[in-house]
């Protein structure tokens, strides 16, 4: 098993911790993000570290502690440096435009398609077929990566839909011809 739960976290110079009702609140140059720690979980805050203190001898306590550990991370990383996903459209006539926090996508349906991005999440477009969608909040930019893959996954056979960047369809062969079984 992973022993990283026992680790501190550590805060940047530029990250400050509030911990006041079992809300832990960590601001930073990217933004501010919170975090309702579970009444199990104790927290030790100094200003250079957080450490995540419960019983790891008992194995459910000891997953609680990891899983809260590595969202601390998440959001210290999120609100010092931030996160960012790209996203492909592969496909003819396919493209995107970005006004403000709404997404158009024209996906070969006969209607485009609108996505409104959430406050906390920014979206850019570049030559009409790549979205770089950048957020404090790993798990808010996730949803939304998902959210925005729905419209138009990508299918199998010829490839097409919206991609991560660098992802690779593995294709199928399509339908076979006369005289084959």
């Amino acid at each position: 098993m992973s022993r990283l739960g026992k680790l501190p976290v550590i805060l940047g110079s530029k990250v400050k911790a509030e911990f006041k009702n079992q809300l832990l609140t960590l601001k930073g140059p990217k933004g501010e993000l919170s975090y309702l720690v579970p009444e199990s979980i104790k927290l030790a805050i100094s200003p250079e570290e957080i450490q995540v203190e419960v019983d790891f001898e008992n194995s459910e306590m000891k997953m609680q502690g990891g899983t809260a550990r590595s969202l601390i991370k998440n959001m210290v990383t999120g609100v010092t440096d931030g996160f960012k996903k790209q996203l492909e459209l592969v496909g003819v006539g396919y493209r995107a435009q970005a006004q403000g926090q709404k997404l158009t996508l024209s996906l070969g349906y006969s209607h485009p398609v609108e996505y409104m991005l959430p406050a906390q999440v920014k979206g850019e477009v570049e030559a009409n077929t790549k979205i770089t969608l950048s957020s404090p909040d790993k798990q808010a930019l996730g949803q939304v990566c998902a959210e925005i893959r729905s419209r138009r996954p990508p299918e199998p056979y010829k490839g097409k839909g919206i991609l991560f960047a660098g992802e690779k369809i593995r294709r199928k062969a399509g339908k076979a011809g006369k005289g084959s079984k």
